[in-house]
């Protein structure tokens, strides 16, 4: 069960409205809170969109909440050896925030993949097609 899982779509959103807002007015906040103010920190495009409340891009929600569970994954090395793999993007692409986008986008196919079959996502697929995103 995710920590995300008794909120409604609404609510999530609020969260990330509410996190970025404090973090522009400077404000103390919770560890989640810090950690999706760096999500939103780091895509601007969507600065916007966190203003428009629910009138809101769902696809920018998708994309931050694709990060932050990239970010949980890396906190616990799960699937075992994201970390690691992480570890060769960020060195391969030069920087971190290009690792991680290498894993949501890895991580979104294996999502959508195993929605539209009915199946759980499937670990070692997400790492294989991460790893094929790998530049030599």
């Amino acid at each position: 069960m995710s920590l995300f899982d008794s909120y409604s779509r609404e609510q999530l959103r609020d969260m990330y409205s509410q996190a970025w807002r404090k973090h522009l007015a400077g404000m103390p906040m919770t560890p989640l809170e810090a950690m999706i103010a760096d999500v939103v920190a780091l895509h601007p495009e969507y600065h916007a969109t966190l203003d428009a409340g629910e009138a809101a891009d769902g696809n920018a929600f998708l994309h931050m909440g694709l990060h932050m569970a990239v970010r949980e994954q890396l906190s616990i090395d799960r699937p075992p050896g994201v970390r690691e793999l992480r570890r060769q993007l960020e060195s391969r692409l030069g920087g971190a925030h290009a690792a991680e986008h290498v894993l949501v986008e890895a991580l979104g196919e294996t999502l959508w993949e195993a929605q539209r079959a009915g199946r759980p996502p499937d670990e070692g697929h997400y790492l294989t097609l991460a790893q094929r995103r790998l530049p030599r």
